[in-house]
């Protein structure tokens, strides 16, 4: 796999477009890089500066040789550009400015548009598609300088705001003090879970983190009752009850738009009340099927399936492999005046304007089954089950299916051929999950690899690769990489993307359930019918430089 880089290859966007095209020497190209790092200059910085090319004219060549416009800055209303568009990392590191959005896209102005991973990384965090211009280098740095100091100068120090008015007794101000960073060391770490866990000479707290627990900063141990009295006071629990589990909510504000709702869950163990805090929030994520991590055959079958008239689409995976968000994205693309949809939720997790959702509440009677039933007397056009747990369910949410209804719902299952014998060993007949089910998806998450600092790997050799499930074809070309470190991820990784693997409900799949085919069969099969496992899919996602090996060998078993 090693191989000698020549000098020309290591060359990339403006400085090789110069190249190719005689204005410069390779030797030259390679000193004015080095110059520039070391200035902590771009490269066009360095070159417009040491006046060795017109700005205007190298903007105009650059722009032509991409094929995108080139704009003068001077003719744009800086005032008229929002400061909100881009985070101020991102504009510093490529040296950009988000102009405006027209028709639902984003265009953005920049100096490079041949920069590795632009149009991808500004998408993903705009959220919005993106059209580039071409504009002159040291006209756009004079524009960012001019953006970000007037972004400093509006920018309101961070800090949490509880909706809820708590009694802060005298005796508890160090264990609010310890709680109040701990909530915001959290949320600035993306923490989606924060565990406080007493032990017999130590109290533990951990953040769980695109997936993973990591351990953060400990309190004195004598803070322990402290604490967690706080907690259960901003929870609304009763502090006296320590021999049972309780189940609480609270509320804080941490901007003028941003809300955070904190789920509390206590349970007792030998040394004290372990808690957890489900960090949920409120402004409404990216739910685009685009978002999801589905290749092409994937997306089509995807939206295929949720835009039949009606049918059961089922979602397995374990607890937190997004599911949920794969089913909001669902109703996100269905939801419609012309629909009428409802969901059933134990809890509600995503609140979305125009669609009924129901919480489970068993002390009130409301059940999975309960509400199902009323659910079908509402004149329902789709139906979403937050989770079917038992026959009951299963059979209510299928019913539904076979009478015109869109029923979407999620299992706790590891593939998805391994769901249909699941259905079946509940007690539902065969002809009803052949007749009724449109699509599996199974899926697990894995961590993203930060685009800022992930790091080039030639460490493994090719028999190891081979094994792994790459082809041999594939090696000469495969550029793997491994998680580095940097302020923006912390460790090396940044978010999670899904592992997807989709069964449609073939004539052949449908004649394997008919017969009572175990999920070995129906796997081969689908396969044979092009169908990639989650492992597979989690080898496209290494080759697409997204993830790594590690991650994917920890959520999927190999099958090849």
């Amino acid at each position: 796999m090693e191989k000698t880089i020549k000098p020309q290859e290591q060359l990339q966007g403006i400085i090789q477009l110069l190249v190719q095209n005689k204005l410069i020497t390779t030797e030259k190209a390679l000193e004015y890089q080095q110059i520039a790092f070391k200035n902590k200059q771009t490269l066009l910085q360095y070159l417009i500066s040491e006046q060795l090319f017109c700005a205007q004219k190298l903007a105009q060549a650059i722009a032509e040789h991409y094929s995108v416009p080139f704009i003068d800055l001077d003719s744009i209303d800086i005032n008229s550009i929002s400061h909100t568009l881009i985070n101020e990392h991102l504009i510093r590191r490529h040296h950009i400015v988000p102009l405006f959005i027209r028709c639902n896209r984003l265009l953005l102005a920049t100096d490079d548009p041949g920069k590795p991973f632009l149009l991808k990384e500004i998408q993903f965090h705009a959220e919005l598609p993106v059209s580039i211009v071409v504009v002159e280098s040291d006209k756009l740095g004079k524009l960012i300088n001019k953006i970000l100091s007037e972004k400093e100068k509006h920018t309101p120090p961070v800090a949490l705001t509880y909706l809820e008015n708590y009694a802060e007794p005298e005796e508890l101000a160090p264990a609010i003090q310890f709680v109040n960073h701990c909530l915001q060391d959290a949320i600035s770490k993306r923490a989606s879970d924060i565990h406080f866990e007493p032990y017999e000479h130590q109290y533990r707290i951990r953040y769980r983190r695109d997936g993973l627990l990591f351990e953060a900063t400990s309190p004195p141990l004598n803070l322990t009752n402290q604490i967690t009295s706080r907690i259960k006071v901003m929870a609304n629990l009763d502090i006296s009850e320590r021999r049972v589990p309780q189940d609480g909510h609270f509320k804080m504000k941490i901007s003028h738009t941003r809300t955070i709702d904190c789920r509390v869950n206590t349970c007792p163990t030998i040394y004290g009340e372990k808690i957890v805090i489900r960090v949920l929030e409120q402004a409404l994520p990216q739910l685009g099927i685009d978002a999801l991590g589905f290749n092409t055959v994937q997306k089509k079958q995807f939206l295929n399936a949720i835009t039949q008239p009606q049918g059961l689409i089922l979602v397995t995976g374990p607890t937190g492999s997004g599911k949920t968000i794969s089913l909001y994205s669902a109703l996100a693309l269905l939801n419609s005046e012309e629909r009428n949809i409802s969901t059933v939720e134990d809890p509600v997790e995503i609140k979305i304007p125009g669609i009924n959702q129901v919480n489970i509440n068993t002390k009130a009677g409301l059940t999975f089954p309960t509400i199902l039933r009323a659910f079908l007397r509402q004149d329902p056009d789709v139906i979403m089950v937050g989770e079917i747990r038992d026959l009951e369910t299963a059979e209510i949410a299928i019913k539904a299916a076979q009478t015109g209804h869109l029923v979407l719902s999620t299992l706790h299952t590891n593939s998805a051929a391994e769901t249909l014998n699941r259905l079946l060993n509940m007690g539902i007949l065969p002809f009803n999950i052949a007749c009724t089910i449109r699509l599996v998806v199974a899926q697990r998450l894995v961590r993203r690899l930060c685009l800022y600092c992930k790091l080039i790997r030639n460490d493994i050799p090719s028999d190891d690769l081979i094994k792994l499930g790459f082809h041999k074809k594939e090696l000469y070309t495969l550029q793997l990489y491994k998680s580095g470190s940097c302020k923006q991820c912390i460790n090396g990784y940044y978010g999670q993307i899904a592992l997807l693997e989709l069964l449609p409900m073939t004539q052949t799949i449908t004649e394997l359930v008919m017969a009572g085919g175990n999920s070995v069969g129906i796997l081969q099969q689908a396969q044979r019918e092009g169908m990639i496992t989650i492992y597979q899919s989690g080898l496209e996602k290494i080759k697409q430089g997204l993830t790594t090996i590690e991650e994917v060998q920890r959520v999927a078993l190999s099958n090849v």
